[in-house]
C-alpha cells in the first residue's frame, strides 16, 4: 500500500458499499481509527461520507451514526432515500449517492493529488478515469476476499491502487463478529445497500 505523506488526500466513502464490505467480512468499522490510519499515511484534507437517509417520523437508526460522524472529522453528504413497495409487496429503500461523489470527486480533482475511493461499483470506472486524467492517484478499497466479491474488475484494473479491505481492516476494527444479527440498522442499511446494488 503506498501512500505519501506530503500528498493532498481525500476520502470519498460509499456509506452503504462500505457496510457491505465490511458486513460480508465480519466486521465493524471504527470510524475515528479508520480516519487516524489514513491521516497516518498521508495528508488528508477531507474525509467524505455519503449515504442515503430514511426520512420518517419514527427513529432513524441512522442518525447516531451520522451525527457522530459530522462532529468526528467527516464530511457528510446526505439525501432523502425514497421508499417504495415492489412487485412483490415487500418495502424496498431507493438511495444511490453515486452521483453525489462523483460530482465531488470532479470538482475536488484539481485541487487534490489523491483520492481514495471506498465502493468498488462498476460504475465508478469512468469517474476514475476523469480524475486520473486530470493528474489525481486514485486508489480504490473495497474486498475480493468477501462473498460476494465486492469490487467490479474493471474498477480495480482501472484505479492505481487497489486496497484490500480485509488487509487494513484490523486497524480500524470496532468488534468482530460471526453471525450478525439483522438488527434494525443493519435492516435500514441493507435495504439502501440492496437499492443501490439494483440501480
Amino acid at each position: 500500500m503506498h501512500f505519501a505523506p506530503h500528498e493532498k488526500t481525500v476520502l470519498f466513502i460509499d456509506g452503504a458499499n462500505l457496510y457491505a464490505a465490511s458486513r460480508n467480512l465480519g466486521f465493524d468499522v471504527d470510524y475515528r481509527a479508520m480516519l487516524q490510519f489514513f491521516r497516518s499515511r498521508c495528508h488528508v484534507i477531507r474525509a467524505y461520507y455519503y449515504s442515503a437517509v430514511v426520512e420518517t417520523e419514527e427513529y432513524s437508526p441512522l442518525k447516531p451514526l451520522i451525527d457522530w460522524l459530522a462532529y468526528n472529522g467527516y464530511t457528510l453528504i446526505t439525501k432523502p432515500a425514497k421508499e417504495f413497495v415492489d412487485s412483490t409487496g415487500r418495502r424496498r429503500v431507493k438511495g444511490n449517492m453515486d452521483i453525489e461523489l462523483a460530482i465531488d470527486m470532479l470538482e475536488l480533482a484539481d485541487k487534490i493529488d489523491h483520492a481514495v475511493l471506498f465502493s468498488g461499483d462498476s460504475d465508478f470506472r469512468r469517474l476514475v478515469d476523469a480524475v486520473q486524467r486530470r493528474g489525481v492517484r486514485v486508489s480504490v478499497v473495497s474486498s475480493v476476499r468477501s462473498t460476494p466479491v465486492m469490487v467490479a474488475d474493471e474498477l480495480r484494473r482501472q484505479a492505481d491502487q487497489f486496497i484490500e479491505l480485509a488487509d487494513i481492516a484490523p486497524e480500524f476494527t470496532r468488534r468482530q463478529s460471526e453471525a450478525r444479527p439483522r438488527a434494525a440498522r443493519g435492516a435500514v442499511l441493507e435495504s439502501l445497500t440492496d437499492a443501490a446494488d439494483a440501480s
